[in-house]
């Protein structure tokens, strides 16, 4: 039965994707049940408010001190882990929008997977994070903002799902995403508005897959997701340049159809890929001309493990996402942005000791409606890590992160920071 209990793993792994980040790893049988761990480190960052090219930026030294602790339970048809990270992060000059010269971050992981019998698995994750930086604050792969936000800002992103094989070659799978953000920056107006009043939303996606054994290595899928976006600050956030009208956060809101087709397969047991591609039918119910839109959503997946401690992963998507962008012009809003993201990441044991890390990221956004219609930012993030390992409890590491946002507004950044620390696990 353990077995099956691995099984639903994968599952959750697999069909996670674009929320990797949520999903808790299951420890081998012979694992102690918890874990905790300590890391210091010391950093340099040359723009620490992510302000734009023709603003003054702020540099500033510091250090982070980051303690976790992970707790893991592997029962015979049951599977229970609980993570918990705490960040700590001091600068030796105040960034802009802190009452002080720290910040403070909180992550919080939880998984459950259950297998009812060889036929029935459920699996159910939550991720809950208070934070600054936008790559903490997102809950997939694509970002709605990109700059740091000061404050204690809240995401949670939930899942659940159940799946079910009706018949040798035949299953289902139901599925429930709750998204949920909470920005400290509130009280905006129409010139200035708040993060909150942007971006403070709850997102609820439903979907129902039916899964096709279609060769041994290929399961087939088609699929609808349901999604409604309800926008929660009840803020002003602009004005139309035309007819003057104040428009609050719930302008926004919006309801959208997904029908979609794809496949999981494995091409061998240790490089698998996923696809999926289909239409989006979005209908922004509050906004003044009611409008209806129909866009295309895709996600595609590759994964690689090609050596002992060495793997690969490599994925596309594209959907229609929130942006902390707004406008309005005779009644055309900028509802949201249409997404392109391209991220990988590369982990690679180098010598038996020393390992290295890469991740890359770009990310192109067309903005939807208002002043800004058809107007697009790019996004490039990549990020390098080192990391030399004395003993199973001790190791030091160094890396190197880089962001870049070239806008058609005047927003656009670069950032650069770098780090070097020591982390001990027990």
């Amino acid at each position: 039965m353990k077995k099956i209990v691995a099984s639903v793993g994968l599952l959750a792994v697999g069909a996670s994707g674009v929320h990797g980040a949520t999903a808790a790893t299951l420890t081998a049988e012979n694992a102690k049940p918890w874990s905790v761990s300590a890391t210091l480190r010391g950093f340099y960052d040359d723009n620490v408010n992510t302000s734009p090219h023709n603003a003054p930026h702020q540099e500033s030294f510091g250090f982070e001190v980051r303690p976790g602790f992970n707790l893991f339970w592997n029962l015979e048809q049951t599977s229970l882990t609980l993570g918990y990270l705490y960040s700590f992060r001091y600068y030796d000059k105040q960034p802009l929008g802190n009452d002080q010269k720290y910040d403070q971050s909180h992550t919080f992981n939880a998984a459950i997977n259950h297998a009812f019998s060889e036929r029935y698995l459920l699996n159910v994750s939550d991720s809950f994070v208070i934070g600054q930086e936008p790559d903490l604050l997102r809950a997939g792969d694509t970002f709605n903002t990109y700059q740091r936000i000061p404050g204690d800002n809240i995401r949670n992103y939930g899942q659940i799902k159940f799946n079910a094989q009706i018949t040798r070659l035949f299953g289902i799978e139901l599925g429930y995403d709750n998204a949920y953000w909470n920005y400290d920056d509130k009280g905006g107006d129409e010139v200035f508005p708040s993060e909150a009043g942007l971006l403070n939303r709850i997102e609820h996606y439903i979907h129902i897959d039916g899964r096709w054994q279609i060769l041994p290595q290929t399961v087939g899928v088609l699929g609808y997701r349901y999604g409604q976006v309800d926008y929660t600050a009840d803020e002003v956030i602009g004005q139309d340049i035309a007819t003057f009208d104040l428009y609050k956060s719930s302008v926004r809101n919006n309801r959208s159809h997904y029908i979609y087709v794809g496949a999981d397969h494995s091409f061998r047991p240790d490089l698998t890929g996923t696809v999926r591609a289909g239409a989006r039918f979005t209908d922004y119910h509050n906004e003044p001309h009611g409008e209806t839109e129909i866009s295309p959503a895709a996600s595609a997946s590759l994964s690689y493990t090609y050596a002992p401690e060495s793997s690969v992963t490599v994925g596309v998507t594209h959907d229609r996402n929130a942006t902390d962008i707004f406008s309005a012009v005779d009644g055309n809003l900028t509802t949201d942005a249409e997404s392109t993201s391209v991220f990988g990441s590369l982990y690679h044991r180098i010598m038996p000791r020393l390992y290295g890390s890469l991740t890359a990221q770009f990310q192109n956004s067309e903005f939807n409606g208002g002043t800004v219609n058809n107007k697009d930012e790019r996004y490039y993030l990549v990020g390098l890590n080192i990391e030399y390992r004395f003993n199973p409890h001790f190791s030091t590491h160094a890396g190197y992160n880089y962001d870049r946002l070239d806008s058609d507004g005047n927003r656009s950044f670069d950032r650069n920071r770098v780090y070097l620390g020591v982390t001990a696990t027990y």
